[in-house]
């Protein structure tokens, strides 16, 4: 998939990916982690919080694989999924200084003004302050999370879209966005499996509540 060092996150969100996933399974797992995936530069040395790109897309993938490695590949993709849920309430306290996320009024907005406004919001964050090239998209049922250049699956080549992460980030911001409702996320095309982009189909209609 290319030399490692060729595109990067911002240290601040590998610190937030490392950092959601050692509140989530404990130090002593997440090190087990960092030693299948040969990232044990990161044991008890998180990357600092600053927005420099240096946190390697190579990293995120090899994180992503080394907890499937562990817990197996089922167990894994839904650890994998949950990191990506605290990664976006992590994202949310670390970023909002900087954009005042939480203080734009998205959530009082029609929903589907608020979904346009926030898949937008969204997808400036990651292409203004990382390598990662994503687009936006939509037909009469669902809206598009194109990444055109993804992370979370760099340097890997699986069966099947692997992209929990991201889909665990996607399923909460939703969440956030619109007061708690919970919409049908699933990846429907992965570069590890040899698609061109990592394609992430969202339900334009909310999952019906029983309440």
């Amino acid at each position: 998939m290319g030399d490692e060092g060729l595109f990067f996150y911002p240290n601040r969100m590998g610190r937030i990916i490392l950092r959601s996933m050692e509140e989530l399974i404990g130090s002593d797992e997440l090190e087990s982690v960092l030693q299948a995936g040969g990232l044990t530069q990161y044991i008890g040395h998180l990357p600092p919080g600053d927005l420099e790109r240096a946190f390697p897309f190579e990293h995120v993938g090899a994180l992503q694989a080394a907890v499937e490695a562990v817990y197996g590949p089922e167990e894994g993709r839904e650890l994998n999924r949950r990191v990506g849920v605290m990664c976006l309430n992590n994202g949310l306290r670390e970023f909002n200084p900087l954009l005042g996320i939480a203080d734009l009024p998205v959530r009082m907005m029609p929903m589907s003004l608020k979904l346009h406004v926030g898949f937008d919001m969204f997808a400036m964050v990651f292409n203004r302050f990382s390598d990662q090239v994503v687009s936006l998209g939509e037909d009469p049922k669902h809206y598009f999370w194109v990444i055109e250049r993804c992370p979370v699956c760099w340097g890997r080549q699986t069966d099947a879209p692997c992209c929990h992460l991201a889909v665990g980030i996607l399923e909460e911001a939703l969440s956030w966005a619109t007061n708690g409702r919970r919409f049908l996320v699933a990846e429907t095309a992965c570069i590890a499996q040899g698609d061109d982009t990592c394609t992430i189909a969202i339900a334009k209609r909310p999952i019906a509540s029983d309440t």
